[in-house]
């Protein structure tokens, strides 16, 4: 071994290092970078058994306890260097990725799910190498194909210089920052290293990681990923190395792109690997004719399901390198490797978890999570199991093996178990995974009591708020939400008041403009009509229709209210609420933490009396508005209320039906191609105020 690795063997941190270590300002700056050395090189070393040989020496808490100590000494000695293992933990977010060259193209690779087709390989490769000395004789190596993302890692002199993702096979983004981060990426190679070494890996998410980490995003709310695949590659281009760090990716190294010095086969090159603490994957077999490769095919597809990986195929190898040379490559793909696919699977899969989702209701819903399936040309992972008496009836659990279709060619949902891989049926947990509250049944449904208290519901009401049921507050959509409540910034409706300009364009993604135009639809949402604040709550049962008769009804938010807590009967006289509805939104405004969610936001907003500063009429009536955009002296809100009063429809979103789209100072781009697409005539603010004083009509004035 070369460099620091020749002493590992009378390195201290190695086997039975310490746990308890002499205070920094007690030591030299000379023994201090000693130190660092040996802990670099015993971390490497412990890296390469933990994830290369599958066979640690140490206990977790004593590798943590060798890295704190690295990372204190580095940092009070200005020690820092790029090979150290302390570089895989993140660091500070970056605005893009630049782009790369490969040292080699990443060229694809031939594939087919039919047996002719290898065959067809096979003899193509025999017919062109069969006259060549040495070379009648011709392995295979036979590996599977991981259903991953492809990356290119260059090292030069022993150290990681740059990882770059496939791209287009010329060039890819270079995320040398992330892959820094994957425990399985070293940064300085082991044993006597080639001065240049370019390496094809491939990054993927462990199964059983892949599901934890959608169970995760399912109970926080968020959309999983379909299959891990698109996980991985969701993550490795994240600009924040710190949530790399923080996800299960791991790597798989599969070729030599250039080197300075190769072996002569392909399988030589993999048994090498592991010297340098390259991880190889161990079922890669040589075999000695097609037939071998394609009953190692057979074989792997048979184990697939018990594999902790996903692969959706095997990749057949020519095993020389110099008849490799011979065979070349097309301008699309090597002609020396073919890829024997799998049959994508269809329909019947195994549950590996089941989560629980949390709705802006408090509705708790059950969600299987499986094993990537094909349903109708459609890659499924997840399926609604809808609520707890049709679990009972259906008898699922985690380990089944369940028949998975799409309601309506849209929707998944478990049809039937067809194999028992488990005892009984999943039974709800008794608390909110979220938020800890009670779960309390009713009838077959099933809630989390946490009210707005809790964050899973949180989230959806704030979502709810902002969306065209609610206000209309076109800079909040669903992933801007996320954003805001994972940096903190909002933990309440409430809180979206007193947002500030410099927290937004602190936050990737936002500039002066986006910040400013929420900035300015929040202030214009602070005195909406009635029936949309109303709507906009999200109490239950009461969407737009009902909330615009209950706004007719009591006049005001006060009124409102007050019958609500004293005389909730009242309400069962509104069009659109029987006496269950009326019981709903009493309980709703009955809750503590409802109630004072809703008097946090009253602090900011002053809902209108309905019909405030508008004359009914029907000069208006047949046509339908959409308004995007801040309008001068008056409210989105006000003019909508304008509108309908004169008997108009106005609607949060453009589709076939509008007529007119009318559009203000920094108007939201979607609801702008949407009406280009749907032919919507589009009047600007000047041009809407001339349409309505053509028919004796204006906005109301100015505040």
């Amino acid at each position: 071994m070369a460099g620091a690795d020749e002493s590992l063997d009378e390195n201290p941190y190695l086997r039975d290092p310490p746990t308890e270590f002499t205070p920094p300002e007690e030591l030299s700056e000379a023994d201090a970078a000693e130190q660092v050395e040996q802990l670099r090189a015993a971390i490497r070393e412990h890296d390469r058994r933990y994830y290369v040989e599958g066979d640690p020496i140490i206990a977790d808490r004593t590798y943590d306890a060798l890295f704190n100590r690295l990372w204190e000494l580095e940092d009070a000695f200005s020690l820092s260097h790029p090979d150290s293992p302390t570089r895989a933990v993140g660091g500070e977010p970056i605005d893009a990725f630049e782009t790369a060259e490969h040292v080699a193209p990443m060229l694809s690779i031939d594939q087919s799910g039919e047996v002719e087709d290898v065959r067809e390989f096979d003899r193509r490769v025999r017919g062109e190498l069969g006259d060549a000395d040495g070379l009648d004789e011709i392995n295979y190596v036979c590996e599977p194909k991981f259903d991953g993302v492809s990356m290119e890692f260059v090292y030069e002199a022993g150290s990681l210089v740059r990882a770059v993702t496939r791209g287009d096979g010329r060039e890819g983004d270079d995320v040398t920052r992330n892959a820094r981060t994957i425990g399985s990426v070293p940064q300085k190679l082991h044993g006597d290293p080639p001065d240049f070494l370019a390496v094809r890996g491939e990054v993927y998410m462990p199964k059983d990681a892949f599901q934890a980490h959608n169970r995760e995003r399912i109970e926080r709310g968020e959309e999983p990923f379909a299959n891990p695949r698109n996980a991985t590659a969701g993550t490795i281009r994240q600009l924040d190395p710190a949530v790399v760090a923080d996800r299960p990716l791991e790597v798989f190294y599969f070729d030599v792109l250039a080197a300075s010095d190769l072996e002569d086969t392909h399988r030589d090159e993999l048994d090498r690997f592991p010297e340098l603490g390259l991880r190889t994957n161990d079922r890669v077999e040589t075999v000695a004719s097609i037939e071998g490769a394609i009953d190692y095919r057979d074989r792997m597809l048979e184990g697939r399901d018990d594999l902790p990986y996903e692969i959706d195929g095997v990749v057949i190898k020519v095993d020389d390198r110099e008849a490799r040379e011979r065979l070349g490559q097309t301008a699309r793909h090597d002609r020396w490797a073919f890829a024997y696919k799998f049959p994508a699977r269809a329909e019947v899969t195994p549950v590996a978890d089941i989560a629980v989702q949390v709705g802006r209701t408090g509705r708790v819903t059950p969600v299987a999570l499986l094993e990537p399936v094909d349903v109708g040309g459609v890659t499924v992972s997840r399926a609604s199991l809808h609520n707890p008496d049709e679990i009972a009836e259906k008898n699922v659990n985690v380990g089944d093996t369940v028949r998975v279709q799409r309601a309506g060619d849209v929707i998944p949902y478990v049809e039937e178990v067809v194999e028992k891989g488990s005892e009984g049926h999943y039974e709800l947990p008794e608390r909110c995974p979220i938020c800890d509250s009670p779960i309390e049944r009713d009838g077959p449904m099933a809630f989390c009591t946490g009210g707005l208290a809790c964050n899973a519901q949180l989230r959806r009401s704030i979502e709810y708020y902002a969306s065209d049921a609610g206000l209309d507050l076109e800079g909040l959509g669903e992933k801007s939400v996320r954003q805001l409540v994972e940096a903190g910034l909002i933990d309440s409706i409430a809180s979206l008041y007193e947002l500030e300009r410099e927290e937004l364009t602190a936050l990737e993604g936002w500039g002066e403009t986006s910040a400013e135009n929420l900035l300015s639809e929040l202030d214009d949402a602070r005195e909406p009509p009635l029936a949309d604040f109303l709507s906009a709550l999200g109490i239950p049962h009461v969407g737009p229709a009902t909330a615009r008769e209950l706004a007719r009804e009591f006049g005001s938010f006060e009124a409102f209210r007050e019958a609500v807590e004293t005389d909730p009967s009242r309400l069962e006289g509104v069009d659109d609420v029987g006496e269950t509805v009326a019981e709903t939104i009493h309980e709703f405004f009955a809750s503590e933490a409802n109630a004072e969610a809703v008097d946090a936001v009253l602090e900011h907003v002053s809902p209108q009396q309905a019909g405030a500063g508008t004359d009914s009429g029907t000069e208006l009536e047949g046509l339908t508005f959409v308004f995007t955009g801040s309008l001068e002296g008056v409210t989105r809100g006000e003019a909508q209320e304008t509108v309908e009063a004169h008997g108009a429809n106005a609607t949060g979103s453009v589709s076939g039906n509008t007529d007119y789209l009318v559009i203000g100072e920094n108007p939201g781009s979607t609801k702008l191609e949407d009406a280009e697409d749907n032919d919507v005539e589009i009047l600007e603010e000047a041009a809407f105020r001339d349409f309505l004083e053509s028919r004796d009509l204006s906005l109301p004035p100015a505040n």
